[in-house]
Formats: structure tokens, sequence, C-alpha cells
């Protein structure tokens, strides 16, 4: 994978601002309205988009196994370095079909998918939800922040109603557990994040 995948123009030659950027707030900022709803006991997880592995390793130190996909090779590169716990395993896939994960045929307990949505098109997106929706173990939870807002240079990125991403999540058998938002952590005029969360019955 590389920057051919969708989404991810622009993430390779910006990785070393990436890196410091996505580093510098903790996975207990970005989830903090969000972290009730994810399991407590330990389960397989996975962090589809995972950037540097911040959210990925954060969930290795709550005892989590965690699969942390990132088809930039030079974030994913920075990833491994910055992460080394011994229950985080990275892997080169990406949405919206997720091929490689598809075929190891793994079912997880906890999903993430933070700051991901917004790169897929709409197409894509109806693609993307079957794929993760069935990577998604019952009674799993998958958890998605999407961002809204003036898209930086050089990007690809789409305005996502937050009405289409429910019935799509509906659509692949899952339920709504949360729907909230709040501002960008980083205060970036204009930029807002829906949060939402959906469960396997």
């Amino acid at each position: 994978m590389n920057d051919t995948v969708a989404g991810t123009q622009g993430y390779g030659a910006d990785a070393d601002a990436l890196a410091e950027q996505y580093e510098s707030v903790t996975f207990e900022e970005v989830h903090g309205d969000l972290l009730h709803l994810y399991p407590t006991t330990p389960v397989r997880a996975l962090d589809l988009g995972a950037g540097t592995g911040r959210d990925a390793a954060a969930l290795a130190r709550l005892g989590h196994t965690v699969t942390a996909v990132e088809p930039t090779p030079e974030l994913r590169r920075r990833g491994q370095e910055l992460h080394p716990e011994p229950t985080l395993t990275w892997l080169d896939d990406a949405l919206p079909d997720v091929p490689v994960l598809t075929e190891r045929g793994e079912r997880f307990g906890l999903i993430l998918l933070t700051a991901v949505w917004m790169h897929l098109a709409p197409a894509e997106r109806t693609r993307g939800m079957r794929a993760v929706a069935a990577l998604l173990a019952p009674g799993g939870t998958l958890a998605m922040t999407i961002r809204s807002g003036p898209v930086p240079p050089g990007r690809r990125m789409f305005d996502v109603p937050e009405a289409e991403t429910v019935a799509l999540a509906e659509t692949a058998g899952l339920r709504v557990a949360h729907r909230g938002g709040r501002a960008d952590l980083h205060g970036r005029a204009g930029v807002r994040w829906a949060e939402l969360v959906f469960r396997r019955p």
C-alpha cells in the first residue's frame, strides 16, 4: 500500500510533521467522551488508519491485543519506532476493502476509525462500512471520529453527513451506542469532529 491508496495523498511527504502533531495529544484527550464505551476487559482491538500508533499503543498498555493498520509506509515505520509494545502488531492494509484483514478472518472486540472516514468517497464508504462491520465480533464496539471543515492543501477529504454514517452502520447490522462531537484539539479554525460509536448485537 502507498500514496495510491484512497485518502493517503500527502501523508507520506508530511510524515515527520504529522508524527509530531499526532503525538502531541493523548489517547485520553482524543477519546475522552467515548472511553466509557470501550471494553474494560482485554479484547482483540483494531486501529484502522493508525497513523503513528498513539491510540494503538494506548490500547496495548490497557491490556488489549492490538492490530494497527496503516497504509502509509512512512507513518507505519515511525509508529513502529515510537511504540514497540509487544502486544501491538503493525499491518499494511487499507480501506475500503481491507483485503489483508478480511483474508485473515480475525474478529475484533473494538475497532477504532479515528480521523479516517472522511478520506473515503461515498461509494468507498458504503464498501468500507460493510468490510469494517464484518471484522467486528458479536458484542463488539466500533468507534469513529470524523472531521468536518476546511480541507488542507494536497489532501483528499469529503464532507460526510452524520446521518449517512449512521444509516450505513445500521444497514450493516450495527446499532448506535453514542452520537456526539467536539471541537478540534489543535485549535484549527472551522474544524470539528463528529463522534459515533456503534455496537454489533
